[in-house]
This record gives structure tokens, C-alpha cells and sequence, in this order.
């Protein structure tokens, strides 16, 4: 096997197309590859191979090597399910807010819950590593699909054509990982296709970075396809939207300069899009079957998983399994792991904890009469809320194909963030964003969860809609990026049990509002340096 270096892991480069398109008609099924066919001239004598690397790609976000939740894992170094891309993106982003807290005791994923990591934490290093192996695999792509290779296989105009899309879809899901690498570790190695295989990354800082993603996002639009007319699970024009609204909204805690009118032009853009509010009960978008048609209207851009075909330890059936106790019949489920839990800060932000005046309060009703978590493990002794927003059952109450392994998407991307979004920038006075409309996008949300209708334009504030983001979009790798925009992730504007490591919480120094760089990583790579405080 070809070892492909990269940063602090050892990144074995397989090559494999799972199941992952599934759209409404049928599923791409194919056998997996060794790498060396994606670095084989020979192997591009397949018309298909295109295609299967590009799933290849996607599925990274969701699977985590060749043989379903074990074996042949794509990194090396930790566990197979700790190393799956969106477990270890949500916790980075859930377990150190209000919003989530793990009890497990497993080394060094109990300083995710109290702001006491440092650059040897084993799922900060994991997930650093994922972000790479993705950017790898783009730029492998984007390698071996130029117009000169194509050329000189005699590929189709036909195929040329599929191909130019390929290359914009793969330019967006190296964007989505470097803007996840920014947002989380601030300053990253860098890399395109331009650069050599085997040499070491240079370090580039957020500024760069936000402006290289910006330019790329720009740059792909004319070649996506129109939003929501691609296969449902692959990115169309508005994806590509939102992730620029997303960089522009949080580009003055990334290069210090607010890019505020550029983020409302873009969320506009999203808004203005074919894609809607879904006319389906909250709970429904996070369901066994939310890629049916009715909930495809909102969500952008989906993580993809099925019990038979995307068989993962991380994803959503770590979300759902982790989240489940003694009730895990209740989420279609074969048992719970007895992991997640709320805190009882995000607790408060309801009125009640039933859902009988606000539907997005899904919770176990057993767990709403003890919110202290009185230390990090006390899930067993009933600390802490617990959340039952995730579920493999079907809308129609069925279990989902797998009691194992869930069915259920996640909605990386969905329209009631773009609505939020534009409510923010109206709260903060933003020129243009009308607090009038926002608050007609806030009260579509809220008359969807049965939750009172806000009267008054005043009501538009920014600690209003802060606690509005939780409220919608808990549990969706949301918070600690809204709270640092905010302000009030660390120091002591806000404060929450165990923040700080202390039970009613404590101020956090501001080195925290970026993980450190993998002490493993500068050590292989001396084009790297540490973050600020670490």
C-alpha cells in the first residue's frame, strides 16, 4: 500500500465506494479499491472510477475504512469509532458548551467537558487528523482529473463534462474541511493539488485560509449544479452558499474584520433558493427516514448513513446509542450507551421541559427533575438532561434497518440556520437586515414547534437569537461557534456546570477558543507552531 504522510497519524489512503448515494431510486453499490488503483493509470480505464473516487470522498464524512465499523480503518492511531469525522467534529464542538457533556471516562475525553485539554488529547488529535485525510483525498482527486490526464485517457466529452462537476463538489468538500480545521484549531498545514505528494505542509493562518476558501467557493458556483438538482446527499450551488455565509458570518473572530454585508448577501442568496421550511413536525428532520422528500425541502446538505451500507461506531448512531438509556427501545435502538446528557444551562433556555409549549423540547421526561450533574460521570445517577432529539425510528413509528447501526442523516447544513443566521445580523443592526423579516423567519420556526410567536420587532435581540440557535439547532455542532461569535465562550460573560472545571462553572482563558495544534504533529512537521496559551 501506498502511505500517503500526512500529519501526526499514519494515513492510509484506501479507496473504496460504499452505498452512499442513496437517492430515491436506487443505491451505487460497488467493490472497494486498494489505493493503488487511484494512483494507476490503469485504473481510469473504468468510466465508473470517477464517480467512486467522488464517493470515495463523501463517505469520508461518514465511514471509517473498508469493513464497515472495523477493520482497515483510514487512520491509524486511535479507535476506529473515535476516529469517525462527525463524531469527533461534534464533540469538539458539543462536549465543551452548555449544550452537551459526556460521562465516559475514556482517556482524555473527559477534558472535552471541562476545558482541560491540551495538544496530546487523543480526539483532538483524531480529528485534526480527519480533516487532512480529507483535504488528501481532494487533492488526489483534483489530481488525477485535470484537463491534461483527461486528455490523455481519451475520456469522453460526455464524461469531461460529469467530471467538471465532480472537481467543483470536491473543491467544496475540501472547503467544508479547511473551514472546520480554521474554526476549530485556528492556524492549519496547508495544501492543494498544486503542492507535491510526501512534502511537508506549510502552516497557514485563518486570514489566509478564510480568503483562499472564499475565493474557491466563488470560483466553483458556475460549475454546481442548481440547488436541488443533484443526487440528494451531494452538494448543489446553495451548499456552496451557505458554507460562504457561514465563513463571512464568523469572519471577524477568523481574520479580525467583519465581513457582515457579504454574509447577508449570501444568506440571502440561500433564502431566495427553492429550498423551504419543511411542512413536517420538528422531530421528523431527525428521524430514521428524514431523507424522504418532505424533509429534503430543508436540509442543504446531509451526512449521509444507513444501517446496511454506512455501518459506523460514530455518526449518528454514536449520537443516538450515547444519548439513550434504559428508553433505547424507544429511539429503535438495540441499547443504550448511558454517555450524553445537557446541561442544565441549556436546560433553561425552555420555558418547560415537557414540549408541550415548545415541541423542540425532546427530552426524557425522567431525567427534567435532576439538571446538577454533580460530577462527570453521573449519568447512571440520573444527572443531567437527557436528549432524545436523534432517533433510527421512523416518522410512521417503524424501526429504522439496523437496530445497530441507524438509518438517521445528519443535517449538516439546513435552511432554519440560514433563517437564524439572518436574525442574528438583524439583532445586530446589520444595514439591510430587517428586524421585521426576521422576525417572520424566527416565528416560522417557532409556529412549527407549537412555541409562542415573538409580538415585537424589539424582541430581535442578540442574546434573544443566541438562545433562539440553541433552541433550534442544539445538538447540531452549532454551539461553541455561536457562543465564541458571541463572546461568551470563555472568560465569564457566560457561564455553565463544569465550565472551567468547576460544578457552577468559571471563567476559561481565551486560549480556549482554539484547540491546540497535535503536539505529535509539530513534532514530524517543524513548519508548524503551537497556538497561543498551549
Amino acid at each position: 500500500m501506498k502511505k500517503i504522510k500526512s500529519i501526526n497519524f499514519k494515513l492510509f489512503v484506501f479507496f473504496g465506494l460504499v452505498a452512499f448515494f442513496m437517492s430515491c431510486t436506487n443505491d451505487m453499490n460497488v467493490t472497494p479499491k486498494d489505493d493503488d488503483d487511484f494512483t494507476s493509470e490503469a485504473f481510469y480505464s473504468n468510466p465508473s472510477s470517477y464517480k467512486q473516487f467522488l464517493a470515495k470522498i463523501y463517505a469520508g464524512l461518514a465511514v471509517t475504512g473498508q469493513n464497515g465499523p472495523d477493520g482497515s480503518a483510514d487512520i491509524q492511531g486511535i479507535d476506529e469509532g473515535f476516529g469517525q469525522y462527525l463524531r469527533g467534529y461534534w464533540q469538539l464542538q458539543e462536549l465543551p458548551t452548555d449544550e452537551a457533556m459526556v460521562s465516559w471516562g475514556d482517556p482524555t475525553l473527559p477534558e472535552l467537558n471541562n476545558h482541560t485539554w491540551n495538544a496530546d488529547n487523543r480526539f483532538v488529535k483524531a480529528f485534526y487528523a480527519r480533516v487532512f485525510y480529507q483535504v488528501g483525498l481532494a487533492n488526489e482527486f483534483l489530481r488525477a482529473t485535470t484537463d491534461e490526464k483527461l486528455a490523455s485517457r481519451g475520456v469522453s466529452d460526455a464524461l469531461k463534462a460529469e467530471i467538471k462537476v465532480f472537481r467543483a463538489e470536491v473543491r467544496f468538500l475540501r472547503a467544508l474541511s479547511y473551514y472546520h480545521g480554521i474554526d476549530l484549531f485556528g492556524k492549519v498545514a496547508f495544501a492543494t493539488e498544486n503542492d507535491l505528494v510526501g512534502t511537508k505542509p506549510v502552516e497557514k493562518d485563518r486570514t489566509y485560509v478564510f480568503n483562499y476558501l472564499v475565493s474557491e467557493l466563488n470560483a466553483i458556483d458556475a460549475d454546481l449544479k442548481d440547488a436541488r438538482t443533484n443526487e440528494y446527499g451531494r452538494v448543489d450551488k446553495v451548499a456552496a452558499k451557505m458554507l460562504l455565509a457561514k465563513l463571512y458570518l464568523n469572519a471577524k473572530v477568523y481574520t479580525g474584520a467583519s465581513k457582515d454585508a457579504e454574509a447577508l448577501a449570501a444568506i440571502n442568496s440561500v433564502i431566495g433558493s427553492s429550498y423551504s421550511i419543511a411542512n413536517v413536525p420538528y422531530s421528523n428532520l431527525f428521524m430514521a427516514d428524514n431523507d424522504r422528500t418532505a424533509v429534503r425541502a430543508e436540509i442543504i446538505f446531509p451526512i449521509r448513513f444507513n444501517g446496511v451500507n454506512t455501518k459506523t461506531w460514530g455518526g449518528t448512531t454514536f449520537i443516538i446509542h450515547a444519548s439513550t438509556g434504559g428508553w433505547n427501545s424507544d429511539m429503535g435502538i438495540d441499547g443504550g450507551w448511558y454517555g450524553l446528557a445537557a446541561r442544565k444551562e441549556f436546560a433553561n433556555l425552555f420555558s418547560d421541559l415537557s414540549g408541550a409549549t415548545d415541541r423542540r423540547a425532546m427530552f426524557d421526561a425522567a431525567s427534567t427533575s435532576s439538571l446538577t450533574i454533580n460530577s462527570v460521570s453521573d449519568f447512571f445517577g440520573n444527572g443531567g438532561l437527557k436528549v432524545k432529539k436523534y432517533s433510527n425510528k421512523t416518522s410512521a413509528g417503524a424501526n429504522g434497518s439496523n437496530l445497530t447501526h441507524t438509518d438517521t442523516d445528519f443535517p449538516l447544513f439546513r435552511l432554519a440556520d440560514a433563517y437564524l443566521m439572518y436574525a442574528e445580523l438583524a439583532a445586530n443592526n446589520v444595514a439591510s437586515a430587517s428586524k421585521s423579516v426576521a422576525r417572520g423567519y424566527v416565528n416560522t420556526l417557532r409556529a412549527r414547534a407549537g412555541a409562542p410567536l415573538i409580538a415585537n420587532d424589539s424582541d430581535i435581540t442578540p442574546d434573544f437569537i443566541l438562545d433562539e440557535r440553541a433552541r433550534e439547532l442544539y445538538w447540531e455542532g452549532h454551539r461553541r461557534q455561536d457562543l465564541i461569535r458571541a463572546n461568551k465562550f470563555t472568560g465569564s460573560a457566560k457561564l455553565w456546570q463544569w465550565k472551567g472545571n468547576a460544578l457552577n462553572g468559571a471563567s476559561i482563558d481565551s486560549k480556549f477558543n482554539v484547540y491546540p495544534i497535535p503536539q505529535t504533529e509539530l513534532n514530524t512537521n517543524s513548519n508548524l507552531t503551537q497556538n497561543t496559551g498551549y
